[in-house]
């Protein structure tokens, strides 16, 4: 189970086929998921909705976001 670099869980609430898509790209720290967009993310086989908007939220509780709002941020 991925964890956070705290030490707790960041993976709660998501399904094992959203925690192992994440694993099958090397993702295995809240961190890591800003450096993808949510589109390459809902591209993986067993990531849906659900699991999308609680790694968004894991994201914005350490003040990050995935690549693609950074973008939109900045404009």
């Amino acid at each position: 189970m991925m964890k956070r670099e705290n030490g707790g869980e960041f993976t709660k609430g998501i399904a094992q086929p959203a925690v192992h898509a994440l694993a099958s790209i090397g993702v295995t720290r809240v961190a890591q998921l800003a450096n993808h967009t949510e589109a390459d993310l809902m591209e993986l086989h067993g990531m849906g909705p659900k699991a999308l908007a609680a790694l968004k939220a894991a994201l914005a509780e350490k003040g990050l976001t995935f690549a693609d709002e950074k973008k939109s941020k900045s404009i």
